[in-house]
């Protein structure tokens, strides 16, 4: 069972990850018209789409960062969560 927790963290990770490079895109005016770049932002708009807007702020960097930062932050504490209750008593 150690290793199903394991895969619970990893798969938060790599999805938090995702919407930070996203962020780190943005913020730095990367090309939206490239490949690579438009993956990453439709990637992190679907992960994101529930958060996106939750909190109208004014500014543009504090907006990304609320925008796609909330749900980075929630799935790695929800994944660590769920990793370390459902499998503590294994």
């Amino acid at each position: 069972m150690k290793g199903i927790d394991s895969v619970i963290r990893t798969v938060a990770h790599v999805l938090a990850g995702i919407l930070v490079v996203w962020i780190l895109m943005d913020l730095l005016d990367a090309n939206r018209g490239n490949t690579v770049v438009g993956w990453f932002h439709s990637a992190a708009d679907w992960l994101a789409g529930w958060s996106i807007g939750l909190f109208d702020v004014s500014g543009h960097t504090l907006q990304v960062l609320l925008d796609y930062g909330i749900p980075a932050v929630v799935y790695v504490v929800i994944a660590n969560v769920v990793a370390g209750r459902t499998f503590a008593r294994a």
